[in-house]
């Protein structure tokens, strides 16, 4: 017998520009109460007015890393999720600015899997059980073996991650 998910009737807020990008989380997060804004300002209105359990944030095109403030502030376990901004200094950035977690949409599959850790989790920061440490082959392939070793940033994080 299946084990039901831990997202069954929890509310995501799904933020994209990208009509497709919405439908193929609709289907992905069919056993949540989602809430679809496909611009900046109908989103800010959804943060402003409801409570989410998780919110997940398009970079480009949304003013994501504004909304990511906004989020944050109201206490909601926020995921970045982009197309064009996969570069060392967004992922950097989404953490800095309390970002629970980051992902490609290229790996979109995999965005079910990473909300059930984060509720899971209690909407915890869970950098290296989601994004890092599932996604290293990923990122290492697109931004190199060593580009955790480049930035004193990823060096000081990787470096408290195993002192825990």
């Amino acid at each position: 017998m299946a084990t039901e998910s831990p997202l069954k009737d929890k509310t995501v807020l799904i933020v994209d520009d990208e009509p497709d990008i919405l439908e193929t989380v609709g289907e992905l997060l069919d056993m949540c109460v989602l809430h679809k804004a496909g611009d900046y300002d109908t989103a800010v209105q959804y943060l402003s007015n409801n409570s989410y359990d998780v919110v997940v944030l398009d970079i480009m095109g949304v003013n994501g890393f504004w909304l990511l403030k906004i989020s944050e502030s109201k206490g909601f376990p926020t995921v970045m999720l982009t197309a064009h901004a996969v570069t060392p200094e967004a992922l950097k950035r989404s953490m800095d600015m309390g970002a629970v977690s980051f992902i490609p949409k290229d790996k979109i599959i995999e965005l079910r899997g990473l909300l059930e850790d984060i509720v899971q989790g209690g909407g915890r920061r869970l950098w290296w059980l989601s994004s890092l440490e599932k996604l290293d082959d990923y990122f290492d392939e697109r931004f190199g073996t060593d580009w955790k070793e480049k930035d004193q940033f990823f060096k000081d994080f990787v470096a408290s991650l195993k002192k825990d």
